[in-house]
């Protein structure tokens, strides 16, 4: 038995990240995009302001428990920016390769010790609209901003993030090892254990043939 759930994003790289994250769990993730559901206005001012909008908006329009995330990269030395504009860092029409392109112009020369950063992820899970508790979860994930793009794998600012603990950028590591030590990876750890607590009071995840596998 599978629990569905929709994905409150429209982001292709994200979707299969969660699918496989959540697999093996039992929950069965499905993309807003398959309830014509229109992207949220992200008018927050935080990452957890923005996933809550996210995630409120996909239940209001599908009737489904939802789980949304804001996620982006903060740079130290850019005092925290991107941050929640990551994905619209580069302006209206923004590409991956447009961000990349301004946040290697924005750090240009300055040596390795004042590239730190790291990529920030809020995960919100919602039963309903309504929902006064939502389930609020955070992971971070340290590294440094490279002088070029370096990997074919992942998306974003992942060929600019370098991992020191891997020796390589995130767009180096394969899919398996980026899911298990990515800020997204981090906090769908913590919202795992979150969800599971839930199972005695409410049932929620009964039905999943192991729990503790997740």
């Amino acid at each position: 038995m599978s629990k569905k759930i929709v994905l409150a994003s429209s982001n292709a790289g994200k979707l299969k990240e969660f699918q496989i994250l959540l697999a093996d769990c039992g929950f069965d993730v499905l993309p807003q995009a398959e309830f014509n559901i229109p992207d949220a206005d992200e008018t927050g001012l935080t990452f957890v302001e923005n996933a809550i909008l996210k995630a409120r908006n996909a239940c209001a329009h599908s009737g489904l428990p939802a789980l949304a995330d804001d996620s982006g990269i903060e740079v130290d030395a850019l005092k925290g920016a991107p941050g929640i504009y990551s994905a619209r860092f580069s302006g209206e029409g923004a590409t991956d390769a447009r961000n990349n392109a301004k946040l290697l112009d924005a750090l240009k020369g300055l040596p390795r010790e004042q590239r730190s950063a790291r990529y920030q992820c809020i995960l919100v899970y919602m039963t309903h609209a309504e929902d006064p508790t939502p389930i609020i979860c955070q992971g971070a994930w340290e590294g440094y901003i490279l002088e070029e793009e370096v990997g074919e794998n992942g998306f974003g600012y992942d060929p600019l993030f370098f991992v020191p603990d891997h020796d390589c950028s995130s767009a180096q590591l394969s899919k398996e090892v980026k899911n298990s030590i990515s800020h997204r990876a981090i906090a769908m750890q913590k919202i795992l254990l979150e969800l599971k607590k839930l199972q005695g009071a409410s049932g929620f995840l009964r039905g999943l043939h192991n729990p503790d596998e997740c």
